[in-house]
């Protein structure tokens, strides 16, 4: 078989048999989904909306067992190390021991995600979306880069910016002017960027703590282009680098109001006090405008902290190792990017700080706000991210992650008997059926990426559903959120008003333009004509 031949679907599959989705998925899924006179009826109501909020809220998260979970990669026992050693990342599922020949090698697995041509494009989401979801989580869905144990992660479990202030001490220290609380910049063309990692090729020694990933992949001609970041992947792509910079413009924009507000406030109490802002800030970005951007619901969901602490599931954090297979979306990601009116190609894009200062951040939010995501779907992912997948594929099959079949169990859907039950495409069923044979053999990796789409939706089924119970759960259980901390002292009057304020990306990049008044779009949206 060759499935370097095939195209992406170019539409969800209709021949779908959803007869194993489980009637009461299938019911909340119809009601959230319709109705939406009724919703906007809920959302109108102060009271209502908040239960409402709470309810949805819960019945998303708790689709799952709460944490703690038993296990972590240490060991296929539960023990006090396990629970409670966070350098091990953490997993739903026991491993699975038992044996699959009739798999493919990760090689041939690899090859169900290879983009034909420039691929399918998404309907819903434009090419912001993946620049903003990579961004957000290299920040805790970490590893330890090429070669090393895929059991360990260097990862915080929490949101923490690290992929802007640095994993540690020393990172974020070197990335700080010990100044008005500001972080380190330089001005280009009246615009304000990070600070420049090399000189002449090499890692400055002001930035010796900065330890990127796969730095030897990066070009000789383009390192003395990569901005100086706390995050190791922060070089990787035009995406995350771009809003990585949006945010450090916010945290000097906002480290320069509470310097004026507070005078007598030293550096370090100005730093602290708008890190712990732009924490927030980020929360209430994911949850109000990304998860309401990926979930197919008429109701909205809010940043609510009152209500939350309340709840069964509100735990410590602890990254799942299921959680980082089903955030690798490579198939958003174009092959060509469409900047300026001009065709850049994806491999261009990579460790390139120059495309952003020269574009400019308003310009470039909008480009990428202009231009469709690719499609979430296997026969989608370019031939150049290909590695990244059969990397995925050996690092589940490493950690002996449970086959795609136990995970629907897990999560709440009947087990399915039939690959039509994933999916109705005859390219991706053909190929399913050619290399595991059955439903029963298929990969979590690849079967997650092989189901169709839900109504109105990014993402398959069970895709969908690891996604909102670890989004929610990740992002509520931030210490800054419990009630003794969601207040003026931790924040700053200043800061809870610029939270109060701030409910999209784009009063994020509006407001940090001063190299330009223009108005932009900027949305993780496709925008509809009528």
């Amino acid at each position: 078989m060759t499935t370097t031949s095939r195209r992406a679907r170019t539409g969800t599959g209709d021949g779908r048999d959803p007869s194993r989705d489980g009637w009461r998925n299938r019911v909340e899924a119809h009601v959230l989904t319709h109705y939406e006179p009724l919703w906007r009826a809920v959302q109108g109501n102060r009271w209502l909306y908040r239960t409402t909020n709470a309810a949805l809220t819960d019945l998303a998260i708790l689709k799952a067992p709460p944490r703690p979970n038993p296990l972590s990669t240490l060991a296929p026992y539960t023990s006090w190390a396990s629970l409670t050693d966070r350098s091990y990342v953490g997993r739903h599922l026991p491993p699975d021991t038992a044996p699959h020949p009739g798999r493919p090698a990760p090689t041939r697995a690899a090859e169900l995600f290879r983009r034909d041509g420039e691929g399918a494009t998404c309907a819903r989401s434009t090419a912001l979306l993946p620049a903003f979801a990579q961004w957000f989580t290299d920040g805790f869905l970490r590893g330890h880069g090429r070669g090393g144990d895929p059991r360990r992660t260097d990862s915080p479990h929490t949101i923490d910016l690290v992929q802007l202030y640095g994993a540690n001490a020393e990172a974020t220290a070197c990335l700080r002017e010990l100044e008005g609380g500001r972080l380190k910049s330089r001005t280009v063309g009246g615009g304000e960027f990070p600070p420049l990692l090399c000189d002449q090729g090499r890692i400055k020694a002001e930035f010796e703590a900065l330890k990127p990933v796969r730095w030897e992949d990066v070009p000789e001609q383009l390192r003395d282009t990569v901005f100086a970041a706390g995050g190791d992947r922060a070089h990787a792509h035009l995406g995350p680098m771009l809003v990585n910079v949006l945010f450090l413009r916010e945290h000097n924009r906002i480290a320069g109001l509470l310097t004026r507000a507070h005078p007598a406030w030293d550096d370090e109490r100005v730093f602290q006090t708008t890190r712990n802002i732009l924490v927030v800030m980020t929360i209430r970005l994911v949850l109000e405008e990304y998860i309401n951007h990926l979930t197919p619901f008429h109701f909205r969901f809010r940043l609510d902290p009152r209500r939350t602490v309340r709840s069964s599931w509100y735990r410590e954090n602890w990254s799942t190792i299921e959680f980082s297979l089903v955030y690798r979306w490579h198939s958003l990601i174009p092959s060509t990017y469409r900047i300026g009116g001009r065709d850049v190609p994806l491999l261009h894009t990579l460790a390139n700080g120059r495309l952003i200062e020269e574009r400019g951040m308003g310009p470039l939010f909008d480009d990428l706000s202009r231009q469709p995501a690719g499609r979430m779907s296997l026969f989608n992912t370019d031939p150049l991210l290909l590695p990244i997948e059969e990397r995925s594929v050996e690092v589940s099959r490493a950690l002996e992650v449970a086959p795609y079949n136990d995970y629907r169990e897990h999560f709440g859907f009947p087990r399915a008997t039939d690959l039509r039950q994933v999916t109705g495409d005859p390219a991706v069923l053909e190929a399913l059926h050619d290399l595991y044979g059955g439903v029963d053999e298929l990969d979590l990796y690849v079967g997650i990426f092989a189901e169709d789409a839900r109504h109105g939706s990014l993402f398959g089924n069970l895709l969908g559903r690891i996604i909102g119970i670890d989004s929610f759960s990740e992002a509520l259980t931030n210490p800054l959120l419990s009630p003794r901390l969601f207040t003026a002292a931790t924040f700053s009057p200043e800061g809870i008003d610029i939270l109060r304020r701030t409910r999209t990306l784009s009063d994020v990049v509006h407001r940090n333009l001063p190299e330009d008044d223009g108005r932009y779009l900027v949305s993780l949206g496709v925008k509809r004509t009528r």
